[in-house]
Parts: structure tokens; sequence; C-alpha cells
């Protein structure tokens, strides 16, 4: 339920901002089109009914009249609604989204008034057509009336403008915001086998010159793309997979036979996107205060899992558990309250980070929206 909500309320804020990024499933921009249209077509039936019943006294008693009225204003009001959303998404394609994005507040401005403007001087005419039987007596279909109805449609979308103009750019702020936030919280992320992993490297050195080299090779692909993926906004779960599987393996070149693991994750998930270093803290919390203090070490499985509009991510260990006495070397708690801080930004309520203790070790579960792509 959660998840529907976010995707419902994800869906809105796009339909009412200047966000070109549509969120999955696309035919929910169509829906607050619909309603959109149904909402304008039950004001200007309002507007009619009153203008009418003048001459009419017994006019808001009359069902056919409403209807009449009312599939009127209805099928112009949809005709322009859709012909404005239509040429959005033609001109956000011909124009790509990230031009757009690049734009001059100026230039967003023109780009998001225009459309709206081109859609209400086509589209009236064009719904006045479609509904001049329906509509005779109703709507005078005239130079004049014509000329009229496309001022006053100008007017309406200005003004429509405006009020979704100010909820940009406070949906604008508060994504700015977010990302400032996210930005803080990924900087604070330490590896915690850095510095080990160095001084394993200069032990090395001297006594198993190759194994050093590899450990050190290891190493420096990780760090490159651990510091790439903290320039990015989104990912993919192939992606922090791929990342966790490569930290993993450099772990095994230093814990040698004390460290086992695998991975379960479909071709299909690993399209998924996932914000950038969500799984990978989860697989260095179970080394470091699972595994590592453990003599004889153990397994690490991470595990990944659609369940309806919801991707679930485990990661289990058979380590020392939850209870087992904190390591002071690191800050502890500090990786898993900025994941419970980023899921809050980005997803609010629909998503949750979970640690329970299982026998033996600790599982850590990573719940988060995943919608399914469109048929």
């Amino acid at each position: 339920m959660k998840t529907r909500q976010f995707l419902l309320r994800q869906s809105l804020d796009q339909w009412v901002t200047d966000d070109t990024a549509t969120p999955p499933p696309a035919w929910l921009q169509w829906l607050w089109t619909l309603l959109f249209a149904l909402m304008v077509g039950a004001v200007f039936t309002l507007v009619g009914m009153a203008s009418n019943s003048g001459d009419r006294p017994g006019l808001w008693l009359d069902p056919s009249a409403w209807w009449r009225w009312f599939r009127v204003n209805f099928v112009i009001a949809f005709t322009i609604a859709a012909l404005i959303q239509l040429l959005f998404m033609a001109a956000i394609s011909l124009v790509s989204p990230g031009r757009i994005r690049g734009f001059s507040n100026r230039a967003r401005a023109v780009f998001f008034s225009a459309i709206p403007i081109l859609g209400v001087l086509l589209g009236w005419p064009l719904g006045v057509a479609l509904v001049s039987e329906a509509g005779a007596g109703w709507i005078r279909i005239d130079a004049g009336s014509l000329v009229g109805s496309a001022v006053l449609g100008i007017l309406i979308s200005t003004v429509i403008y405006l009020i979704f103009n100010a909820r940009a750019q406070q949906a604008l702020a508060e994504k700015r915001a977010a990302e400032a936030q996210l930005r803080l919280l990924q900087a604070q992320m330490e590896p915690h086998f850095l510095f080990n992993t160095l001084a394993n490297v200069l032990t090395l050195i001297d006594v198993e010159p190759a194994r050093a080299k590899a450990m050190l090779e290891s190493f420096t692909d990780y760090l490159r793309a651990t510091l790439a993926k903290l320039r990015k906004d989104e990912g993919s779960l192939g992606s922090e997979i791929d990342l966790a599987d490569a930290y993993l393996r450099l772990l095994q070149l230093r814990m040698e036979d004390r460290l086992r693991f695998s991975i379960d994750v479909s071709a299909e998930l690993r399209h998924v996107l996932l914000p950038p270093l969500m799984l990978q803290p989860l697989v260095e919390n179970a080394i470091h205060h699972g595994l590592e203090p453990k003599l004889e070490g153990g397994a690490v499985t991470i595990q990944a899992r659609r369940l309806g509009d919801e991707l679930q991510l485990t990661v289990s260990d058979d380590g020392l558990g939850p209870d087992a006495p904190k390591r002071r070397s690191t800050g502890n708690g500090i990786a898993l309250a900025n994941i419970r801080e980023r899921l809050q930004s980005l997803y609010g309520d629909a998503a949750s980070l979970t640690i329970e203790a299982q026998n033996p070790g600790t599982r850590a579960t990573l719940r988060l929206p995943c919608p399914r792509s469109p048929a």
C-alpha cells in the first residue's frame, strides 16, 4: 500500500511540475490528464449553467441540461489536455530531457508555458468541432467565439502554469535540498577496509609481491568504481552487485579461506534502478562486525527478490550477530543511519531497512519501491 501511495505521489508531482523524468508507469500521466479534464469540465459546466439559469429558472433541476453541458465541456477540456500532453511528449523526445534540464530559468519558463498555450490554440477549435452537433445551441462556432475562446484559454493556461510553476519551484528546492543531504551522507561513508587493505599490501610486498600486486590492483579498481558512484544520483542494482562482488573478492585476498560468499540476483532485476551505495554498507557491516572478528570467519549471502511492486534486498552472514560487542575502529551505526536517512529522503515511508538476528549471524533487509516496467 505504501509503495502504491509513493508511486501515485511521485507521478502526480511530475505531472504538475516541469520535471522531464516521467516515473513509471507512464499510464498514470494520462490518468492525471483525464482527472484534470473532468475537473475543468465540471467547473465550466457550473459556469455555463449559472450563465443560462436566468432565462430558464428550472435549468438547475434538469438532468439532461447538466449532461449536455458537462459532455460538451469535458470533450473540449480533454481534447486540449490530451493535446498538451502529446505536445510535451513530442517536445521532450525531440529536444531530449538532458538539454531541457540544462535550460536557463527563462528558457524553461518559455518552453513550459508555450506548449500549454499552443495546446489551447489548437485543441479548442478541435474540441469544438468534435462536439459541434451535440453542442448545437450551446456553443457558437464562429470567428468571434473562437477568438474569444482562444483568449480565454490562454488566460486559463497562463493561470494554471503560474500555479504549477510555483509548485515546480518548491519541488526543485526540495530536490536540491535532498541531493545536498545525500552528498553529505555519501561523503560520511568510510569503507572499513581501506586502511587494513593498504596495510596488508605493505606487509605482502616483501614476502608475496605477486599477491600484493593483485590486491593493490583490485583495490584500485574498487576505489575507482566507488568514487564514480559518489558523483551519481542514480544507479542500478546490477552495478551495486558488481561493486559488492569486487569488494568481496578483494576481501578474499586478505581473509583467504575465512571468507566465502554467494550472490543470488536474477538478470531481470539487475536493470532495476537503485540509488548508489545502498547495498555496499550492508556488505561492509556484515564483514567488519560479523565475520572479521570471528576466528574461523564465515559466509555472506546477497539476495534480491521482487515482491509485487517492492524490491527486497537481503545481506545475511553467519558471523557473531548484532548483539556482539561493537568494534572501536569505526563509527558504529553511522552507515545504517545514513541509509535510513537516504531512504526517507527518496521514498518516505515506502522504504525501510531492518536489522535482525539469525542463528547464527545477522540479516539486513532493504525494502524499497520497484515498479514493474509497463508492458
